[in-house]
């Protein structure tokens, strides 16, 4: 598993996709999303197995959890978002299996069980680890360059779905009746008032 990820340039872990490729990734795993919903049966993961899904589910629910103002990553449906993302780009898939691989074989290595097997603050403990490029130590870069590329997919996942524009507070294109013009402060501020 670390050959294969020290193997994968660091160029193939740092993804970009346009707005395009955000908004209709988010419409087609919402799609299947509604789709699994409907016929009553979990959503099938296009790439993930079992596991893998699961994992993505937690650390997608760490990552955002649920609070007093909006639902987590999972209840956005980011793990169905980067499913499909990752099933899309294949160049992805070796950077992000290897890295969920790199996660369960950490935890086993300090706490003798996988990722999703462990208590949480273990887990935690592993990701305070490599949440924070900076700070992590040497040794801890393809878990960083992991944890990074999924915290950009979570989130991307989150703020593209219906829960994540209303946690925003977005309104959309809201015809205005009446413009009055910026506050008078602000205009004040700029010496234009």
């Amino acid at each position: 598993m670390l050959k294969t990820l020290a193997a994968t340039p660091a160029a193939a872990l740092a993804f970009t996709w346009t707005m395009d490729e955000a908004v209709e990734a988010s419409t087609r795993s919402q799609q299947a999303r509604a789709q699994a919903a409907a016929s009553k049966k979990p959503y099938k993961p296009r790439f993930f197995n079992a596991h893998e899904y699961a994992t993505v589910i937690a650390l997608g629910d760490m990552i955002l959890p649920k609070d007093e103002r909006s639902g987590s990553a999972s209840d956005a449906g980011a793990p169905e978002f980067i499913d499909y993302i990752v099933a899309e780009q294949p160049a992805r898939q070796v950077a992000i299996r290897g890295g969920l691989q790199w996660l369960d074989a950490e935890c086993v290595r300090r706490f003798d069980k996988k990722f999703l097997d462990a208590p949480d603050a273990s887990r935690r403990q592993v990701l305070d680890d490599i949440a924070w490029p900076k700070k992590a130590r040497p040794g801890m870069s393809h878990g960083v360059r992991f944890f990074t590329t999924m915290r950009d997919l979570v989130a991307t996942g989150f703020w593209s779905s219906r829960v994540g524009v209303t946690d925003l507070g977005y309104l959309g294109n809201v015809m205005l009746g009446d413009w009055p013009g910026p506050p008078e402060a602000v205009l004040q501020k700029l010496g234009v008032g």
